[in-house]
């Protein structure tokens, strides 16, 4: 990938990010992967890391390099997906999660955010949509407070706000 990457070897990058999941996911959460889960590997090495990933239930929204990712057992595996969650008020707050970055989203007029993976950090984010992929986020998986926290961050930045 075109991307650079802190790494020394392809092992040291697959351990790293196998770490930094488990250092944040824990075996109740549930976890959205935005795609591109592996490249050029085979499939019984995607299934030895796979297998060493916490998380009571693990989705995968379909990349462009999901090929094998896509056969790996996945609690579902999708192309878009929008889910629900609760804001710290308790309300619902709507999610559209694709691997790649929309411009316009279903109900994004009624508040719904939008997750992206894809660009690899190199497309910035507005106050309702932002790169969730671990390029943006220190090699590792995010929770739903720390998006909530860049969200604002983008805001603020679109505001000239400091």
């Amino acid at each position: 990938m075109s991307t650079r990457r802190p790494f020394a070897s392809i092992e040291e990058h697959d351990e790293t990010l196998i770490a930094n999941w488990n250092a944040v996911v824990r075996p109740e959460d549930t976890v959205w992967h935005l795609g591109d889960f592996c490249y050029r590997c085979s499939e019984d090495y995607a299934r030895s890391v796979f297998g060493r990933l916490r998380g009571r239930r693990r989705f995968l929204v379909r990349g462009n390099h999901d090929k094998i990712g896509a056969r790996l057992p996945w609690d579902d595996v999708v192309d878009v997906a929008r889910v629900v969650v609760q804001q710290p008020d308790g309300t619902p707050q709507g999610i559209w999660l694709s691997h790649y970055a929309h411009r316009v989203w279903p109900r994004m007029h009624r508040g719904d955010l939008h997750l992206y993976g894809h660009s690899h950090g190199t497309l910035p984010g507005t106050a309702a949509s932002t790169d969730v992929g671990v390029d943006c986020f220190g090699f590792r998986p995010v929770t739903i407070d720390e998006i909530r926290t860049r969200l604002a961050e983008n805001a603020q930045a679109a505001s000239g706000v400091a």
